[in-house]
């Protein structure tokens, strides 16, 4: 059984590589038996509905876990029901569980 969790930091506005891990996660989510991807920090600008990459974790969505750290939210003025379609708020406390998950491959960006 194959567990993987992405850590996103980084704007997808600010940065290219951003993209590539999006991909990566998508080709992990066909793959994987369970995939989470965690946005945090300036990773969580792209979970508001209508924004260019919202679409992309949408799609994301239907195959893995898209979890946004809710301090992360707050801090950027962002509401639960402004988001992405299946993207789910989290908090610190479940991205440490899936961090110290054992067999969890973890990929922070």
């Amino acid at each position: 059984m194959s567990k993987y969790l992405v850590i996103e930091s980084r704007d997808p506005f600010d940065s290219a590589d951003v993209q590539n891990l999006y991909d990566l996660a998508g080709g992990l989510a066909d793959q994987a038996d369970e995939l989470t991807v965690y946005l945090v920090q300036n990773g969580v600008l792209p979970t508001r509905r209508g924004s260019a990459a919202a679409k992309q974790l949408t799609t994301l969505a239907k195959t893995a876990t898209v979890l946004a750290d809710d301090f992360s939210l707050r801090e950027r003025g962002i509401r639960e029901n402004d988001l992405a379609g299946g993207v789910e708020v989290s908090g610190v406390d479940a991205l440490v569980d899936l961090i110290t998950d054992e067999g969890r491959k973890v990929l922070w960006h």
